[in-house]
């Protein structure tokens, strides 16, 4: 063999080899974490009816189940009305709140406002008397205190109000889908607490109610006592998911989501500004096709948003589009074929989605080039698209989903199956820094955390851990 041949041979070997090599590096390069993590191993238990979390206030007829509600747009496009949302037990009492800027003592708030009430049936269950008051002409960043139940037993609260909206305004979210009401749904909340959000974006599954014998409509009641610590201090953007539907022809209930829409003044889908975001609200089980009401409201809310006013465009919704667990694997896969397109041109930052029982966040990737012929149906990395996280690790009786997908997909950046929430700490028009807390750890740990840069105002390849 000439030493011509032999030289070719070695070149040949050696451009094998380095393409090997290559391959390996991007595949490595590329590769997501999934984490190996023990969680604990004792069962997810509901906390017991007589918790001190679910007590119900003292007094006669004392109002309870305190919750904020922000507006929607176009109703509230700058942010200066709030909803209070709260439940008589006895009967109906007055639907009044008093607030004020100046002073604490419901004797002396100056401002007024009247709300209406409502109560539902379920099987063998009545509600209370739902009350709902909108507070109008607030002022930005300005702390308010507020109180109703006069004539009976008044309570009072306060809240902050959030800035006006702007591109370098800084706010922080939390993220919490799926909490129900179990002694881990009670940690989740405390560390989200002691976290110390401005307001939280919760992305469905709220009290778990259907799970229990003739969907024991107590459980509403019970999850808004829980919750009242946090929702009536700070708005809470609420989506309807899955345990919300109520829907139970068994017992002669043929009405969706008929104790949600009672007790939560939202609609299914809708926006809010706050501060430096535009928040667009979907709806994973209501109609999403082609020229179906929601269809046509997001084509035109997503032509709306103005990312010089509000950078930061964020989407929640229920049912994860990009999910590598087993558990309800491809439910979203509708939705996402959908409305994937359009979100990817509106540059949107951050979807977050709940439903799944585990934590997950993906890279920047879109998967909307197969045409059905032409079998590009691997999602891409794409710096137009959003970074996409499931949060569905509040804590219900359900438990953790811990069957991922193997291997993990490239589109995965980190996946674990435990129960915990996340933040999102806008800082302005360009970054903002996103963390994962899992609740084995102490609560500002963070176990997952990546900077985040604005797709309108900083499109840089940002989702690297």
């Amino acid at each position: 063999m000439s030493n011509v041949l032999r030289a070719r041979r070695r070149l040949d070997l050696l451009q094998v080899v380095l393409f090997f090599v290559a391959v390996l590096l991007v595949v490595v390069a590329d590769a997501g974490v999934t984490s190996q993590y023990r969680r604990k191993l004792e069962a997810t238990v509901e906390m017991p009816l007589d918790a001190d979390v679910f007590r119900v206030p003292p007094g006669y007829n004392a109002p309870q189940q305190v919750r904020l509600i922000r507006l929607r747009q176009p109703i509230d496009q700058e942010g200066t009305a709030m909803i209070v949302s709260w439940v008589t037990a006895n009967e109906l009492g007055s639907s009044t709140v008093m607030y004020s800027e100046a002073s604490p003592d419901p004797e002396k708030m100056e401002l007024r406002a009247e709300g209406t009430h409502t109560r539902y049936d379920y099987f063998n269950y009545t509600s209370g008397f739902i009350h709902h008051c909108t507070l109008t002409n607030l002022k930005h960043s300005t702390k308010y205190y507020y109180a109703m139940g006069f004539g009976h037993t008044v309570r009072s609260f306060c809240f902050t109000t959030p800035p006006m909206p702007g591109p370098d305004v800084p706010f922080k979210f939390g993220l919490i889908g799926d909490l129900g009401q179990t002694f881990d749904s009670n940690t989740t909340l405390s560390h989200y607490e002691a976290n110390g959000g401005d307001a939280v974006l919760y992305v469905g599954d709220l009290s778990y109610a259907d799970n229990h014998p003739l969907h024991d409509n107590t459980r509403w009641d019970t999850w808004a006592r829980f919750v009242e610590r946090s929702a009536a201090h700070q708005p809470w953007v609420w989506t309807a998911g899955n345990h919300e539907l109520d829907l139970a022809p068994e017992l002669g209930e043929h009405v969706p989501f008929k104790p949600f829409a009672h007790r939560y003044p939202t609609p299914f889908w809708y926006s809010v500004r706050v501060a430096s975001a535009h928040v667009v609200v979907l709806a994973s089980y209501s109609a999403y096709g082609k020229y179906t009401a929601q269809w046509e409201w997001l084509r035109a809310e997503l032509a709306r948003v103005d990312r010089a006013a509000t950078p930061w465009l964020i989407v929640l919704v229920h049912s994860p589009w990009y999910s590598s667990n087993g558990y309800h694997y491809m439910e979203g896969e509708t939705m996402r074929v959908q409305f994937e397109r359009w979100i990817v041109a509106a540059k949107a930052d951050l979807v977050v989605a709940g439903h799944v029982h585990a934590y997950e966040r993906s890279h920047r990737v879109s998967n909307v080039a197969y045409d059905i012929i032409n079998a590009r149906c691997t999602p891409v990395r794409t710096r137009d698209a959003p970074v996409y996280v499931t949060v569905g690790d509040g804590g219900n009786i359900e438990g953790i989903a811990d069957n991922f997908t193997q291997p993990q997909p490239s589109y995965s950046a980190f996946r674990e199956a435990s129960f915990g929430h996340a933040t999102l700490e806008i800082r302005n028009r360009t970054h903002a820094y996103y963390a994962w807390h899992r609740n084995q750890d102490g609560a500002k740990v963070v176990a997952d955390g990546v900077w985040l840069t604005n797709r309108y105002w900083m499109p840089t390849d940002d989702d690297i851990n």
